[in-house]
């Protein structure tokens, strides 16, 4: 049975039997398609779920909800899907202002501090959730420790998903560079890594890595956030003052991102798809990209394995981003749909065995650690991410498919197109965010 979430429409299955005139088009617009008959359906909560999951993902989760579907046969979870990026998040942000929120929603990790403060989402009840196994002794202490907000917890992650290293392993065992364990050797420094890089080019006669950035300032982002933590750096952007940063370390990140870009270790200039096209083919070793990938790149027959980016500058870090679950603000809590939405979630979270398959860390551990994951393979040889994750540094305007990554591309692109020098490209994204830092969270 269709439902109008973001129009506020909450048509019951016992509406719909009486044939209403006022829902009459209502009905014509949605449909009746798939509601199908039943002698208690109109005893049905329908929860609706909003949530920004496509392709691969998006068929994943809706198996889970049709899972959890069929074990409660008190409610039917009604999703909704949202394009990625800024038009869902001001959809979101909207619909939780006017009162008219779905009951549970899917949030990035990285983009819950620019809502809770708001009030756009409440907190979760901590009792209801151990109520139904689930309690913050079952995540890793970082993805935890991200769901909270002076002192209360608004997101709970479904899941980890960090930018890793994904890797051929015919190509890399023709270029000598696997270790005994049949996996990447490790590399420390910046140096070990382009030469790792070029050994595989002498085998694929193009190039040693794929990384297609261009246009895209999500992918640039992930990369240099990575190699910045990995300088044992931090970042803070607090409002009202200027943002606080280890510029030297960021250029030297800029810097050794640029120097792959030489058409021998990688292509001068791609976007993201012709990167994983690239490698797809078997012309370059290495790639650069998020977990999500595996999926594409197991269908297409590679012999593929994949660990954390090699930490090149002395710290363990991951850049990464959760997708949580989030309870949006309503104006008149239903008590018996909000047990429901705990209920969903908990149920999810015990069955993301299938979100693991798709290439994603599960949050929850008790999966992480059952045989069954430890039996996925490549994930199983970067499950360590989940413990050196690097979340965005916290701000409103921060967060994966922000503005702030648009504004990272803009200044920083031409540095890797050897247009710009690092220095010139970092400092005037410095100056844009601390532009950004002057203003008042518009939530």
């Amino acid at each position: 049975m269709k439902q109008f979430e973001f129009f506020g429409k909450q048509v019951s299955r016992r509406q719909l039997l009486t044939g209403t005139a006022a829902l009459g088009s209502v009905l014509v617009a949605g449909g009746l398609t798939g509601c199908g008959g039943n002698a208690q359906a109109s005893d049905l909560r329908d929860i609706g779920f909003w949530h920004l999951l496509s392709g691969g993902d998006g068929i994943k989760m809706q198996a889970m909800i049709n899972s959890a579907n069929q074990a409660n046969p008190g409610f039917k979870v009604h999703p909704t899907v949202l394009a990625w990026g800024p038009p869902y998040y001001t959809k979101l942000a909207m619909a939780s202002a006017g009162g008219r929120p779905p009951e549970v929603a899917i949030m990035h990790a990285s983009r819950v501090s620019g809502y809770a403060p708001g009030g756009l989402i409440d907190p979760w009840d901590l009792d209801l959730l151990a109520e139904l196994g689930v309690t913050g002794e079952n995540f890793a202490p970082r993805i935890w420790e991200k769901s909270q907000q002076n002192g209360k917890v608004f997101s709970i992650a479904l899941d980890s998903h960090p930018f890793v290293m994904f890797y051929n392993t015919d190509i890399a065992s023709k270029a000598g560079v696997l270790g005994g364990n049949g996996q990447l050797q490790e590399v420390t420094s910046p140096q070990e890594f382009m030469a790792m890089a070029r050994e595989m080019q002498k085998v694929t006669q193009a190039h040693g890595l794929s990384f297609g950035y261009l246009g895209s300032g999500s992918q640039m982002w992930r990369l240099f956030y990575t190699l910045y933590k990995q300088h044992g750096a931090d970042m803070e952007l607090i409002p009202g003052q200027p943002m606080k940063v280890d510029r030297d370390a960021a250029i030297e990140s800029l810097e050794f991102m640029a120097s792959l870009f030489d058409d021998t270790i990688a292509a001068k200039a791609g976007d993201i798809s012709t990167g994983i096209a690239e490698f797809a083919r078997g012309d370059s070793g290495m790639l650069f990209s998020g977990v999500w990938e595996l999926p594409t790149l197991k269908k297409a027959g590679l012999p593929v394995d994949a660990a954390t980016i090699p930490t090149l500058y002395g710290t363990p870090a991951a850049y990464a981003d959760s997708h949580s679950f989030v309870l949006p603000r309503q104006l008149n809590v239903d008590e018996a749909k909000r047990r429901d939405v705990y209920k969903f979630v908990s149920d999810v979270l015990k069955g993301s065995i299938s979100w693991a398959e798709a290439g994603h860390i599960p949050a929850y551990q008790p999966v992480v650690q059952s045989q069954a994951y430890r039996d996925l393979t490549p994930q199983i040889h970067y499950a360590n991410a989940a413990d050196i994750i690097a979340y965005d540094p916290e701000a409103w305007f921060s967060g994966s498919g922000s503005d702030w990554q648009t504004y990272f591309a803009e200044n920083v692109q031409n540095v890797f197109l050897g247009r710009d020098k690092a220095a010139a490209g970092w400092d005037a994204f410095e100056h844009r965010t601390n532009t950004l830092l002057s203003r008042p969270n518009p939530v």
